[in-house]
């Protein structure tokens, strides 16, 4: 078997809570194979976001480990190339355009050419606003930048995608139709997928279900 994209073995956080700590992840384990999509549902305050953190190496387990296709390095520097990243408030800069956001992605890695911004474009006409590219975020509705962030996600073509709570600000048909986007592209870019929603209906569409609970993940119920 080939190593996992993403592999996480007995994560363990707690932050102070009064007198004491609150333990919000209680050993975690989780694998996810390249091309694979996974989602994870929970109830709020479940830890679901502060797992994501720590899958994504922007924070650190008290104990435990994350690794990347075998690798410890979770570092900003290999993170920009690695794993894209679609949040629920989006995230866009609201003084850049469009195209200038998707390109974002491709500036942290310092490398912005004729390629770079030719891949930006075709992105955005595959989440379908080739004719938006130059809108404002403010002049674009809700699920219109959430596609745009779904274009800056793949801009590097990572080999994972992080999604955390990808629809919690739009309703429900809109919703629907970014998860749709958001499976596809990944199939087609051959990324892994770690989907964390509230929603049991987008969970379900993903090849694997997790729940986590009590701070400790496992198989979802329908």
């Amino acid at each position: 078997m080939s190593e996992p994209v993403l592999s996480a073995r007995a994560l363990r956080k707690s932050y102070p809570s009064g007198d004491g700590r609150l333990e919000v992840l209680r050993g975690v384990d989780l694998d996810i194979a390249a091309g694979e999509s996974v989602s994870i549902r929970g109830e709020s305050g479940s830890g679901k976001s502060t797992l994501l953190n720590l899958l994504a190496g922007l924070d650190s387990p008290d104990t435990g480990s994350v690794s990347w296709a075998g690798s410890t390095d979770t570092g900003a520097g290999r993170r920009a190339a690695f794993l894209g990243m679609v949040f629920q408030s989006f995230y866009l800069v609201p003084e850049l355009d469009a195209l200038a956001n998707v390109l974002l992605a491709r500036r942290i890695l310092g490398r912005l050419d004729p390629a770079a911004r030719t891949r930006a474009r075709d992105l955005l006409a595959r989440v379908g606003l080739a004719e938006r590219a130059h809108h404002l975020p403010a002049h674009l509705s809700g699920g219109e930048r959430q596609r745009v962030a779904l274009a800056r996600a793949l801009m590097n073509s990572p080999r994972l995608i992080l999604a955390d709570e990808p629809t919690g600000n739009l309703d429900e048909q809109t919703g629907g139709g970014v998860i749709e986007l958001l499976l596809s592209l990944c199939v087609s870019a051959d990324a892994a997928l770690v989907l964390v929603t509230h929603n049991a209906a987008h969970a379900a569409r993903t090849r694997r279900s997790l729940l986590l609970t009590s701070g400790t993940l496992g198989a979802g119920r329908a």
